[in-house]
Parts: C-alpha cells; sequence; structure tokens
C-alpha cells in the first residue's frame, strides 16, 4: 500500500480586494449602507438560484463578501464617530461653569 502525500488547500482570499476588478473594488467603496446592503441582498437571492453556473456562482459570492465587509466598515465608521461625539459632549459638559439661578 502506498501512501500519497496530500497537498496542503490554498488559501482562498476574500474581501472586495480578492480577484475584483479595481475599478469594480473602488465602485463598493463608495456605497452607502443601505445600497450595500441591497446589493448583498440581491446577491445572495441570485445565489439561491437553481440555475446559476459555477462561474457566475463564485463572482456573486465574491461580491456578496464585498457587499458584507462595505456594511461592516460603514457601521464601524459610524460607531467611531458616536462615541467621539460622546467623548466630546463629556468634555463639554464637565468644562462648562454651573451656573445657579434664584427665581
Amino acid at each position: 500500500m502506498t501512501t500519497r502525500k496530500s497537498k496542503p488547500l490554498a488559501k482562498v482570499a476574500t474581501g472586495p480586494k480578492a480577484g475584483l476588478p479595481p475599478s469594480w473594488a473602488a465602485e463598493v467603496a463608495e456605497l452607502t449602507y443601505s445600497q450595500a446592503l441591497t446589493a448583498l441582498e440581491l446577491s445572495l437571492a441570485q445565489l439561491q438560484s437553481e440555475d446559476l453556473e459555477v462561474e457566475k456562482m463564485a463572482e456573486l459570492y465574491q461580491r456578496a463578501l464585498a457587499y458584507g465587509e462595505r456594511c461592516e466598515a460603514v457601521l464601524q465608521q459610524v460607531e467611531q464617530e458616536v462615541l467621539q461625539l460622546e467623548v466630546t459632549e463629556l468634555d463639554q459638559a464637565t468644562t462648562t461653569p454651573f451656573t445657579e439661578t434664584l427665581p
């Protein structure tokens, strides 16, 4: 009995920069959260089609990943902005002198 050494599996690159044209990746980076979410939902719906060719499936999968990553990036950006606003408001609240007015 002979044993074969199996080749290690190559890592599959994911994300908008993995095998997607640079112009397309730039377009995804410009999408709003709502636009990216809609595109993601449409891509996922198309992926569920039974008559989808394998090549088209791979492309849709990459696009869906890119749209999902865009949604995540926008959410993280908004979260950072909210945190910054909270810190700014906290700083202003502590530096504003309190003045009491009597009736």
